[in-house]
């Protein structure tokens, strides 16, 4: 075998494998904390992966830090919670597929404000999908719904 294809097609058949890393860093964890609760003076550690927001000594919600799988990588999103355990905010902070970042428009996260842990947050129900983001459409929506689930009432 010539040395040029000895070279060459290990690195050829690792390329034709290897995906390309992608991953945008769309906002920071205290920045989603702060347009979730512009007024909060402190956001206070709650469990390790939510803060209660806090103006002087009053409560003014909770903000939930959580990960799920889009088709193949983690989506770190936010769920922001009023004290009544209302979704107050939905932001999507790293999103690492190629495809299907529409998930962070605000159209579609607007979906959730307003929602509770008996609401239904069903994809083609009371959530609507995106096409050509099923996956993440569906799991960003099952994951808001495990959060309300856990912390819907611990907002208040």
């Amino acid at each position: 075998m010539a040395d040029w294809m000895r070279w060459s097609l290990p690195v050829a058949a690792l390329s034709a494998v290897a995906s390309p890393a992608y991953a945008v860093v769309y906002m920071s964890l205290p920045q989603a904390q702060k347009a979730a609760f512009p007024t909060a003076t402190s956001f206070v550690d709650y469990d390790g992966h939510s803060w209660k927001a806090m103006a002087g000594g009053q409560l003014l919600g909770l903000v939930v830090l959580d990960h799920v799988i889009g088709k193949h990588l983690y989506i770190d999103y936010v769920v922001a919670l009023d004290t009544t355990g209302k979704v107050k905010r939905v932001d999507i902070l790293t999103y690492r597929e190629s495809y299907g970042g529409e998930v962070r428009d605000a159209g579609w996260l607007g979906q959730f404000v307003g929602k509770t842990s008996g609401s239904q947050l069903h994809v083609g129900g009371d959530i609507r999908n995106i096409s050509g983001a099923t996956l993440s459409s569906l799991h960003v929506t099952e994951g808001v719904k495990r959060v309300l689930a856990s912390y819907g009432a611990k907002g208040r």
